[in-house]
């Protein structure tokens, strides 16, 4: 760790090998004590009234730095009192940013700006409510650990690449749950009121039973950071990551989960049975693509007959549409429009909101009133199908849910530094290794 502005000496990075994640991961008890080393005794944080709320956020590129502006805006005695990330351009970016937006309500000067893999300690230990926007490897374990530590979260979407953490994810919503405190979940679309109006209305029966639902994601290409010659391989991984699966979960970790987030809503939250798919990588060719694919198409089954139908691509000149449907045996349902058709005629009239303040007003409500908000349970369901989505289609294999629950497979780096290679690396050519459906096989 280093903070911005001093040479406070070396400090340990973390180490992270795939025995001991899965060690971690399956006794649930040492990952505090692994994590956070030295942190102090838990602090469970209750502000009342007109209290200041001390926030930190980790992870400081585009989406933190939101996360970080709409906890300021929804409410007004609010702070920013650290900030972590690995990168210090980064960081130093998000500052200015925010302090042009929010001006001393960001009071986060150098001894609190936090720099390498063991930041996420420090801005922990010096906040009430930690926000976590980084790559989706790190969101359980940073969980987790802020949790221990006793503080209030919020944790962006996606919020975990394998089962491993999925399960850390659920750990972390007991203890929440045991100590009082508040996890919300970056899946935005359920603190939007006119997706929470329609969405009350498919439960009350408004469209019958639910028979079928169609979910789509189509967009253009993502972003590609192009590499750097002074960078490692580990740090355009890092600074690249929506374009490689150990950090991302692919498209849908990155945007189809929302989609199945919402399907999975309307399904009140229970699990699928199994799920097929395909997908592949036909537009977005090439090493400045890291091993993302480009377009995936799953269907999802559940008990009682419902059939979930997915689709995601990311190609440029390609028709774009994003959209979640029910059908009901009385009726249909087009929810991002608020509408809903058949023997109940229905619209939303309300007013537009900001969703993401919306979820942030609800965090931080929770904690002034002592009513904890639990997320925990549907943003790890939600993640899960996320997974086995991206799985059915690298392995052209029916995945159940029990199956994908169970699985212990990570791909994650020996250890956590600049230096380290990442799990997956390229070729002479300077290509990635790809899933090929048929070969390869989900553990």
């Amino acid at each position: 760790m280093q903070q911005i502005g001093r040479d406070r000496g070396k400090s340990p990075t973390d180490r992270l090998s795939r025995r001991r994640y899965l060690e971690v991961t399956a006794a649930g008890a040492a990952a505090g004590a692994t994590m956070l080393g030295g942190l102090p005794l838990e602090r469970a944080v209750h502000a009342q009234g007109s209290q200041i709320i001390k926030l930190g956020l980790i992870g400081c590129g585009g989406r933190g730095t939101g996360a970080a502006a709409d906890a300021l805006r929804a409410d007004p005695h609010t702070k920013l009192v650290a900030m972590g990330d690995v990168f210090r351009d980064r960081l130093q970016a998000s500052r200015r940013s925010l302090q042009t937006l929010f001006g001393d309500r960001v009071d986060t000067p150098e001894e609190r700006c936090f720099l390498g893999f063991d930041a996420y300690r420090y801005v922990i230990e010096c906040s009430d409510v930690v926000l976590l926007a980084l790559p989706t490897f790190f969101h359980p374990h940073y969980l987790k650990a802020a949790v221990e530590a006793g503080r209030h979260v919020f944790c962006e979407k996606i919020h975990a690449v394998d089962a491993p953490g999925v399960r850390m994810v659920l750990e972390a919503a007991e203890l929440a749950r045991n100590k009082g405190l508040s996890i919300v979940s970056g899946l935005a679309w359920r603190y939007d009121t006119g997706v929470q109006e329609t969405m009350k209305r498919i439960h009350d029966g408004a469209i019958g039973q639910i028979v079928a639902i169609e979910e789509i994601c189509n967009t253009g290409f993502l972003r590609s950071v192009p590499r750097r010659p002074e960078w490692t391989e580990m740090e355009y991984q890092l600074r690249d990551w929506y374009n490689f699966f150990w950090l991302a979960c692919d498209l849908p970790g990155l945007n189809m989960v929302h989609n199945l987030d919402k399907a999975a809503w309307a399904m009140h939250d229970e699990p699928p049975l199994r799920c097929w798919g395909m997908g592949g990588r036909q537009a977005r060719i090439g090493p400045q693509y890291g091993d993302a694919w480009d377009h995936f198409a799953a269907v999802f089954e559940y008990p009682n007959g419902v059939k979930l139908f997915g689709y995601c691509r990311q190609q440029d000149g390609t028709a774009t549409e994003i959209s979640d449907r029910f059908y009901g045996t009385e009726g249909r349902c087009d929810l991002l429009r608020n509408r809903i058709e058949g023997k109940v005629k229905w619209q939303y009239q309300g007013p537009p909101c900001n969703r993401f303040e919306q979820e942030q007003a609800a965090l931080l409500r929770s904690i002034r009133t002592g009513q904890p908000i639990n997320n925990g349970l549907y943003m790890a369901r939600s993640s899960l199908m996320a997974i086995m989505m991206t799985w059915a289609g690298y392995t052209g294999q029916v995945i159940t849910w029990e199956q994908a629950m169970a699985s212990n497979r990570v791909i994650a780096p020996k250890r956590l530094a600049l230096d380290a290679d990442p799990p997956t690396k390229p070729d002479a050519q300077g290509n990635y290794p790809m899933p090929t459906p048929g070969l390869t096989r989900f553990e």
